[in-house]
């Protein structure tokens, strides 16, 4: 089992939520793990690779490349969206350039998204964690498709005690975030957020769970101007709870 971990924190838990970023160190803690933070990291440059700014993408992605390289052990990322960029996007920009291509190769081959990262390396499921109530999941889209991790987050929120899990309907569907996508067609971005919301509250859970602060911003953004109460968490700070 690894001793240290690498935690690239992102740009949004950093910004928005960094006592979120606290419960991931925490509970990393607690499942028998030391937690390093590489001082040099920023942005992974996804949102520039998305919006076809291939250069300042680059840039960004060579920043966090020599950030982590001199720190060994796993690098691990509280969220599917960044984790995504890191382990498929990388190698895609430096696709002309085989020097950083395999150093890109490198870090993308010890680069884990966190709730993957316990299950599959460290093979923990039951974290003590406890939530009284009905919960849900939303799976967001990066981690899902991209990742192709499902049951991970799931195998964890059946573990929490105290919690009734409830199937979201349509959970693989977007939020509507998607980045810049939500920048760029805000109206459509606005109706799949209106159908994630309305599948929410077939629910009846109190909290619904992600492993994207993007989704969770999204969502309880929604919530917010729909004159409902916040429910969507970061699945650290449910499992946080003890």
């Amino acid at each position: 089992m690894p001793t240290t971990v690498q935690l690239f924190v992102t740009c949004i838990l950093d910004t928005l939520y960094p006592e979120t970023g606290e419960a991931v160190v925490r509970v990393l803690e607690r499942a028998g793990v030391r937690v390093s933070f590489p001082p040099n990291q920023t942005c992974c440059g996804q949102p520039a690779f998305n919006a076809g700014l291939r250069p300042q993408a680059r840039k960004m992605a060579i920043q966090t490349i020599c950030a982590f390289e001199p720190y060994p052990g796993p690098v691990v990322v509280p969220s599917g969206s960044c984790a995504a960029m890191i382990r498929h996007s990388y190698a895609e920009l430096f696709s002309d350039d085989p020097k950083w291509k395999a150093r890109a190769l490198a870090l993308a081959e010890r680069t884990y998204e966190f709730s993957e990262f316990l299950v599959d390396v460290l093979g923990i499921t039951d974290l003590k964690a406890r939530w009284e109530g009905k919960i849900s999941y939303h799976s967001s889209c990066h981690l899902l498709r991209d990742l192709g991790v499902d049951w991970q987050p799931r195998a964890l929120l059946a573990e929490i005690h105290g919690a009734e899990f409830i199937e979201l309907p349509q959970t693989s569907d977007c939020c509507g975030f998607g980045g810049v996508f939500s920048v760029e067609h805000p109206e459509i971005s606005s109706e799949m957020l209106k159908r994630k919301i309305a599948n929410i509250d077939l629910t009846g859970a109190s909290v619904v769970v992600s492993c994207d602060a993007g989704c969770v911003t999204n969502i309880n953004g929604g919530l917010h101007r729909m004159k409902k109460p916040p429910r969507a968490k970061h699945i650290a700070d449910i499992l946080d709870k003890v």
